[in-house]
């Protein structure tokens, strides 16, 4: 299995996750054309994916998704509230309701040979969830947009070998910038989103012997530095009292413009 973002950010979110046989993204939050590149850099076309999952109705990661799945007729999953938030959002256009597959948070399906557990999130959309992806023994987590994680968070993660993992703001960042005081309160609230060193913290309960790579996703282009989020995450894991240190697996930080290398497991 392989893990590749496409883009990761505040601008636009688009993960790749693969078998020999399965081809999937999570999230189209950009153009067609970008996804099309992307997919290119990594031996792809638009025309091999067999489903897309929607993790929520938020534009940055929905953008693309009305041209794709009308020009390609690629099967959507998504919750309920999210299908319903997708109708809703003008600028993406119509989506023929036969694409769409309701998928509920803790009930596993199929894409082919991928096991997809979608995993209930705290965030302010209609019903947002992140997702575990399961083959041949190997597992890998999409976790964005959450304002807190809590033991079920831990719980459906534990045990992945990969990770894409938000770690989108440095605090003093935010609390010093330009965004207006509402906005700074709706990304630190629990409807909001990971910290830098939250998403170090998760990641300090999810190690194990057999993981291989995080890659932090989500930066805040105004809020955050890819330098920041590395060296916050990783002091997390130096100074906690866990077995494991940060040359034990691989730290890496994903771009909002550039596609990132294959991570496979």
């Amino acid at each position: 299995m392989e893990l590749v973002s496409i883009t990761s950010g505040s601008s636009g979110n688009c993960i790749y996750v693969g078998s020999d046989n399965t081809n999937i993204l999570v999230d189209v939050g950009l153009s067609g054309k970008r996804v099309e590149e992307g997919l290119n850099s990594i031996g792809l076309s638009i025309k091999e994916l067999d489903g897309i999952l929607v993790t929520h109705e938020h534009v940055d990661h929905i953008a693309g998704i009305g041209v794709i799945s009308r020009k390609y007729e690629i099967p959507i999953y998504a919750t309920k509230g999210t299908i319903e938030g997708i109708k809703n959002t003008k600028s993406v256009g119509e989506v023929d309701s036969d694409l769409f597959t309701e998928i509920k948070a803790d009930n596993k399906f199929l894409v082919n040979d991928l096991e997809i557990n979608p995993v209930k999130i705290s965030h302010d959309a209609n019903e947002p969830v992140a997702y575990r992806i399961n083959n041949n023994g190997s597992s890998v987590g999409i976790c964005t947009d959450l304002g807190v994680y809590t033991d079920y968070t831990v719980k459906s993660f534990k045990g992945v070998n990969a990770m894409l993992l938000e770690a989108n703001h440095d605090v003093n960042m935010l609390q010093v910038g330009s965004y207006p005081y509402y906005l700074k309160r709706r990304i630190l609230s629990d409807k909001g989103h990971l910290s830098n060193e939250n998403s170090g913290r998760l990641l300090c309960q999810l190690l194990h012997d057999d993981f291989n790579t995080v890659l932090l996703g989500h930066l805040s282009q105004e809020n955050n530095l890819a330098e920041l989020a590395y060296e916050a995450v990783r002091l997390e894991v130096l100074m906690s009292d866990i077995k494991y240190k940060p040359d034990d697996f691989n730290i890496r930080v994903a771009s909002r413009s550039e596609v990132s290398e294959k991570i496979a497991v």
